[in-house]
């Protein structure tokens, strides 16, 4: 029997664990480990941070969910991964010993790299976790009462861009409803050298198409924006050309703000000899096994992937969820072969495929393979798109509450994109 353990239990985790057992067949254990109790449907953060969600809407205790499908789960952080010897340092328990090992764990949130960013000791908001998305709705709450202006974006090294398009279109529309958007000036500040760039050097006409909608909801922009710091109500731009130097100086006063920060890897992960880059994120081959240790396994944003291009204020590659999905279906079937005596076989699609809710309409990408040149390169506009999203919210978290194996990702793509084929081939 073998023992296999996950470390994370969210939108990769959660999936692998089910996948595992289905794949594995009840006579290997498998464990998954988490910081919380509950998952969380981060994509949804968006919508909490303007009170269209509530916790309870998008997260569920996962506990009685995965020891139903015979799956052990331990709610705690790992404080150590002794790799040479295949254990685990736990608070309070005995080393936890694995035969192979799959890090899910999501990034750690690198505030402390800007000075003044960040919800806990800083004085912007951040929509990463439901906890700092409530926290924002919380300040936006007092926005409302005193309208003013608004930064929102991502700041340097940052590679998550969608989120923060996102949250500055959802505010907008839910300004506009309060009939209160003509007393809130709002300024979108990113790292990405033009509007669209999504750290995947644009989707289809995303540039011109995001732009657009920037001018249609009088949202002005500020492009390879480094922010140098924030303090109490104002925050520090500097903004570059294509060269990389400076151009302008912005001192941008606000009301309230949100930015995204960069990602860098959690230190239980990041402090193994070996296993990542100097950020921290888990070097994988092609079959997503650690270069260092063929018994460690990884998925999702906590691995190493280069950026598309270099740019002049420093971006990062963005995993999204079908990316994430794929990954870790490859890793369940190279786990199964390994079981078997074989070598892994699987890899993972590095593809790109994003529904993104724009308030009252929405934005779809689909970029395969992420990396340019590309057999499809698609970026759609539509009120369909907004529907699209809420309908995958809640078909996502029923499937996770299920115990459901199936890749859902792809079967949504599938039915909602029309697309025949993820990997790009012809209907």
């Amino acid at each position: 029997m073998a023992h296999i353990v996950i470390i994370g239990a969210g939108t990769g985790g959660m999936p692998a664990a089910y996948e595992m057992r289905k794949a594995l067949g009840k006579e290997h254990k498998i464990t998954v480990i988490n910081t919380t109790e509950y998952f969380q449907f981060v994509p949804s953060n968006p919508w909490v941070g303007v009170g269209w969600r509530t916790r309870k809407d998008i997260t569920f205790p996962v506990r009685p969910y995965l020891e139903k499908k015979g799956i052990e789960f331990i709610a705690c952080p790992v404080n150590k991964i002794d790799a040479e010897n295949n254990t685990l340092e736990l608070p309070d328990r005995d080393p936890l010993a694995y035969d192979y090992l799959l890090i899910t764990t999501g990034p750690k949130l690198a505030f402390d790299e800007v000075e003044g960013i960040g919800p806990v000791t800083g004085y912007t908001q951040s929509i990463c976790t439901i906890d700092h998305a409530e926290k924002a709705y919380e300040a936006y709450q007092q926005l409302i009462e005193n309208p003013g202006p608004v930064v929102v974006g991502a700041v340097q090294g940052a590679s998550c861009f969608g989120p923060a398009y996102e949250y500055a279109f959802i505010l907008d529309s839910d300004l506009c409803k309060r009939k209160i958007r003509d007393k809130v000036p709002m300024t979108y500040v990113t790292s990405e050298p033009y509007i669209g760039h999504l750290g995947l050097g644009g989707v289809g006409d995303s540039k011109g198409m995001m732009e657009s909608e920037m001018r249609n909801r009088h949202i002005k922009w500020i492009t390879n924006a480094r922010v140098s710091k924030v303090e109490a109500g104002k925050m520090f731009v500097a903004e570059h050309n294509m060269e990389g130097e400076v151009t302008k100086e912005h001192e941008l006063p606000f009301n309230y703000s949100m930015m995204l920060p960069a990602f860098k890897g959690v230190d239980a992960v990041a402090n193994v000899k070996g296993l990542c880059n100097p950020r921290g994120f888990v070097i994988v081959d092609k079959n997503q096994r650690s270069l260092e240790y063929p018994n460690i396994y990884s998925a999702g944003v906590c691995i190493a992937i280069p950026p598309v291009e270099a740019t002049p204020v420093p971006t990062g590659t963005p995993k999204t969820g079908y990316m994430i999905e794929s990954m870790v279906t490859a890793i369940v079937h190279n786990i199964a072969e390994e079981l078997e005596g074989k070598a892994p076989s699987h890899t993972g699609t590095w593809n790109a495929i994003c529904l993104a809710d724009m308030g009252d309409t929405g934005a779809v990408f689909v970029a395969l393979p992420q990396i340019p040149p590309r057999n499809v390169n698609w970026f759609k506009k539509g009120k369909w798109v907004h529907v699209a999203k809420i309908a995958f919210e809640k078909y996502f978290i029923r499937k996770m509450k299920k115990g459901s194996s199936e890749p859902v990702y792809e079967k949504y793509m599938l039915k909602v994109l029309g697309i025949n084929r993820l990997k790009g081939d012809k209907k």
